[in-house]
């Protein structure tokens, strides 16, 4: 007898776990096909940012879709705790962009008036120097000052991802690691999706594997234009507190230790660290807040974001084989509660969302 699920979810990183918890949580029997641990993984070298401000200067519909999921973040955490114990260490004080020169300022404030014009809830404040060190006061002597937005937060992406497995096999999904896809074909109306030497159907298959989706796609009759684009990340040892509030490259954790980012670096898939990125990482986290100059560094890694031509995400239901689905985007933790709640539900057979309307693949064929 051939094996049978409701939907196989291919991917099983932050995108395809935030759907597949989802769709489990609903009633679906679901398996999740992930690949090896040496497998590309954007999900192990996230920055951690929940995070609208500045999203969307060259389309308002991400800026608005953003702010959905930021908007939906509380209670998503708030449920993966009470399903699994697991604090996923979510705070939502508002963020902060900050500016080294005036110039540097006056482009940021631009970029965000012209958000705001176009969607008022995208609120945020103006800062000159004084009025930032209120608010931060490790703040370095030579900022011009800074922008910030009560829709910012941040999250660890760590403990979200294993809070998620945990809340997807409580609600009786199945997971299949070392099981890299390598054929989807219709059989009837259902879906048989091979895995090497082993095959089951499911009624419905979403693509979400990241840049696995690119060969992945045509199988379904979609498409997923993706390239990798590298961003590398230190983290330091653990100290005093000295930073509430997250900031675009530079966030302090529960734990005490600090991340700075981030790098976009056009490299093929080479997910290793470079000493000149780092060196720049480190001056950018420096400049800001001086007193990070001797804070010891204890970790660094590279990661391969999923990006689009345009930087946005693809969601997509096949024409030629309905039933598949595709997801992809290089924001997973910030989108992660959009996923479970919105995009679920979609998949399940409730009308596109109208905020979905611009992230058609087609738009690439112009």
């Amino acid at each position: 007898m051939q094996k049978t699920y409701d939907i196989a979810v291919i991917g099983g990183g932050l995108v395809g776990m935030a759907i597949a918890y989802g769709l489990a949580k609903r009633g679906q029997r679901v398996v999740v096909c992930d690949g090896e641990d040496n497998s590309l993984r954007a999900a192990r070298g996230n920055f951690g940012l929940v995070w609208v401000q500045g999203k969307g200067s060259t389309c308002t519909d991400y800026a608005r879709w953003s702010l959905h999921s930021a908007n939906t973040w509380q209670g998503f955490a708030d449920e993966l705790f009470v399903r699994t114990g697991v604090p996923v260490g979510f705070q939502r004080p508002g963020g902060f962009n900050i500016a080294q020169t005036p110039e540097e300022l006056a482009v940021k404030v631009e970029s965000m008036r012209k958000l705001q014009e176009a969607e008022p809830a995208l609120v945020y404040e103006v800062l000159d120097h004084d009025a930032l060190a209120e608010r931060l006061p490790a703040i370095g002597p030579d900022v011009a000052g800074g922008i910030y937005s009560p829709n910012d937060g941040h999250v660890s992406p760590l403990y979200t991802l294993r809070a998620l497995f945990a809340a997807f096999e409580q609600a009786g999904g199945e997971y299949a690691p070392n099981g890299r896809v390598t054929d989807i074909r219709q059989v009837g109306s259902a879906f048989r999706v091979s895995t090497g030497d082993t095959s089951f159907d499911a009624g419905r298959v979403v693509l979400a594997a990241g840049l696995g989706n690119r060969d992945l796609a045509p199988m379904v009759g979609l498409s997923a234009p993706v390239k990798p684009l590298r961003g590398q990340i230190l983290v330091t040892e653990r100290v005093k507190p000295f930073l509430s509030y997250p900031t675009i490259y530079v966030r302090q954790t529960v734990e005490g230790s600090v991340m700075l980012g981030d790098s976009a670096e056009d490299v093929g898939f080479n997910d290793g660290v470079t000493p000149d990125v780092l060196a720049d990482i480190a001056r950018r986290g420096i400049a800001p807040f001086p007193l990070l100059k001797n804070v010891r560094v204890v970790r660094a890694w590279g990661a391969l974001r999923v990006m689009t031509a345009d930087g946005l995400p693809i969601y997509e239901a096949s024409e030629a084989c309905p039933g598949a689905f595709l997801a992809t985007c290089h924001s997973g933790v910030t989108l992660a509660a959009a996923h479970c709640e919105t995009i679920a539900p979609w998949i399940l057979g409730a009308p596109r969302p109208a905020l979905l309307d611009h992230f058609y693949a087609k738009r690439f064929a112009a």
